[in-house]
This record gives structure tokens, C-alpha cells and sequence, in this order.
């Protein structure tokens, strides 16, 4: 077994350089920052949605939907906090397929890494600066997590790596409040387990380096459905899903519970509509019980300006080309929706 080198040892000093926010922006960033903290601690009831593009296949799409967002986020700040969704590595079970704007500044061109590390700040960088939103972003390579870890105000660990080890430990060392997704299979032991490893000081091998992390104490769960062994979507977003979990917190000594529903993949069977009743019924569900009025105040919702998703190649501005979206007349009448009825 080998390996090709393709580039020079990359200097992360110099990467750190590249769309490095000002000052205004840093403070900016530490405010968004702050509040998305209490929110998580509790100290805080509003509801917080992450909430965007599966994946920031063209920035220019992106910035329009999230100057959209910025404009909404005014209007229903007194009950809701947005952090729009700017994923720019995708998971791919097999390999192939569209892997990122890291990967691909152009869906349809060749794989350029170190392009990639340029663009994906420049994005980053240009929702904050242009919009003063702050954004969130997937940990899918742990040891890429420096490239972004100044821009971002939330990280996501999926649900195929939160059963990794690296990345739960990587994830101890996150500064950021981090969603830690159920597996694909929906084992919520699993899930606890990966809750629990980030939750704790943990040594370890990063970047060449022996570490010991701080622990993360904002790390929580994220309830995205799973399939089982047919292959069949087994949502974890009912009443009865979100009592097991409300128990499992109570049962282990976790920080700062707070449970967040992924509307789309196994709970939407990836019928993107559906994140709509999905929402509302959870929203009901809250009501009946007051652990789940206090730790249930999230929603990670995937939108687009266009609703549904068209292949790599399509030409629609603003539609997803990875999993089918909300579009922009639904995502603000939800929005609104929670804002009235949370």
C-alpha cells in the first residue's frame, strides 16, 4: 500500500491567513457565539435551527439564500436563533459522487483540494462579513477541522462518523457547540456512547501530535431517523422516540442536555415536504412534557431557494444537487410557524 503526495506539507499559519475575519467581525462572531452557547446551556429558550443547503454546492446560490435568511432571522429574533447550514464536505458511502465544495469548487469539475481549502473560508468568511450571520459546518475529515474551526460557529459530526472514534475525540476538543447524529442504524446507545467520549478530556494522536482535549461539554444529540434491517426508514422524531431519549440524558451524568431533530434523511425518508408536519408535531409533542419542553429546542432543517434537487449538472440557481430541499416560500412560512407557536 502506497500513497501519491499531490501537494507540499500545507502550512496551516498561511491557511489560517486566508478570508481571516477583522476585528468587527471577531467581535461580531464572539456575540453569535455567546448566544448560541446559552442557548444550549439553558440559559436561553429560544429555539435554535440549523438550518440551509444540504450541501454549499455554489456559493453565489448561497449567499442569496442566506441574505434571505439574515433579513428573516430580524424579523423572528425574539424566539428563534438561525445558523444557516454551510456544509462543504459530503459523506459518500461508496466514494463516488459529489464530495464538497471542498473537493469540487465546480460540481462538475476536477477534484482540487487546495483550491478548496481557499474556498470553502472564502464562503465562510463572506456569510459572516456580508450578513452577519455565523455558519455551521459537518466534520466530516477530523483532521481538516483547523482549516475552519475560526469561521464557524457550529459543527456537525454525521452519522457515519459519529461511531469513529477520532471523531468523537476530535469533537472533545471543539470549542463550538457540536450535533452529534445518531448512526445510520439509529442505536441510540451508540449515539450516547460517541455524546459521552466528547463530553470527557481525552488523549490522543492529532496531526502528528500527542493531545489532551478540554472536553466539550456543549456536545449534544442530534435525532436523525435510521433504517433498519430491510433498508426501511425508522424515523426517532415521536413522542415515545423523544421520551427515550429524554430518559437516556437523565440515566448518565451528561452536560447541558438539549436534543435537536434532523427533519430530513430517515425521519423524512428524504420526502423533503414532510420536514413541515415533522416540525409541527414536534412542536406538539414539546407541550406534553416539560423535559421535553426544556431540551427539545432544535431543528435542523435542510432549505434551498429552490425546493426539491436536480442532478450535478443541473442549471437551476438556488436547488440542491445532493438531497431534495425545502424551497424558500416554505422555509419562511416554517420559520414564521415556530416563532409563533414554540
Amino acid at each position: 500500500m502506497s500513497f501519491k503526495t499531490l501537494s507540499q506539507p500545507i502550512n496551516f499559519e498561511q491557511v489560517k491567513s486566508l478570508s481571516k475575519l477583522t476585528p468587527e467581525q471577531d467581535q461580531l462572531k464572539a456575540a453569535r457565539d455567546q448566544e448560541l452557547k446559552d442557548i444550549i446551556e439553558g440559559k436561553s429558550d429560544k429555539i435554535l435551527l440549523v438550518i440551509g443547503p444540504c450541501s454549499a454546492h455554489n456559493e453565489e446560490a448561497v449567499m442569496e439564500y442566506v441574505i434571505r435568511l439574515a433579513k428573516l432571522q430580524e424579523k423572528v429574533q425574539d424566539k428563534i436563533f438561525m445558523v444557516p447550514r454551510v456544509y462543504t464536505n459530503k459523506p459518500r458511502t461508496n466514494g463516488d459522487g459529489y464530495k464538497g465544495l471542498l473537493h469540487q469548487q465546480n460540481p462538475e469539475g476536477e477534484s482540487n483540494l487546495i483550491k478548496g481549502i481557499a474556498a470553502v473560508r472564502s464562503l465562510h468568511n463572506r456569510v459572516i462579513s456580508e450578513t452577519g450571520l455565523t455558519t455551521a459546518d459537518e466534520m466530516l475529515y477530523p483532521e481538516n477541522l483547523e482549516f475552519v474551526q475560526d469561521l464557524v460557529s457550529y459543527i456537525a459530526v454525521g452519522a457515519r462518523s459519529v461511531e469513529d472514534q477520532q471523531h468523537r475525540f476530535v469533537a472533545s476538543g471543539i470549542d463550538q457547540p457540536t450535533g452529534m447524529k445518531n448512526p445510520t442504524s439509529g442505536n441510540l446507545n451508540v449515539l450516547f456512547n460517541s455524546l459521552y467520549a466528547a463530553q470527557q478530556k481525552q488523549e490522543f494522536i492529532f496531526n502528528g501530535l500527542e493531545v489532551e482535549s478540554s472536553s466539550n461539554p456543549l456536545a449534544h444529540v442530534v435525532l436523525r431517523g435510521g433504517l433498519n434491517e430491510y433498508g426501511e426508514n425508522i424515523p426517532n422524531y415521536h413522542y415515545e422516540d423523544l421520551l427515550k431519549v429524554v430518559n437516556l440524558y437523565k440515566a448518565g451524568n451528561y452536560k447541558n442536555p438539549f436534543i435537536l431533530i434532523d427533519t430530513n434523511h430517515d425521519n423524512s425518508g428524504k420526502q423533503y415536504k414532510e420536514q413541515i408536519r415533522i416540525v409541527k408535531e414536534t412542536l406538539i409533542n414539546r407541550s406534553w412534557n416539560a423535559d421535553m419542553k426544556k431540551w427539545v429546542r432544535g431543528f435542523m432543517i435542510e432549505s434551498f431557494l429552490e425546493s426539491g434537487r436536480q442532478e450535478a449538472d443541473g442549471k437551476v440557481f438556488g436547488q440542491s444537487i445532493t438531497d431534495p430541499c425545502l424551497g424558500w416560500t416554505e422555509t419562511e412560512e416554517l420559520v414564521n410557524y415556530i416563532a409563533e407557536h414554540a
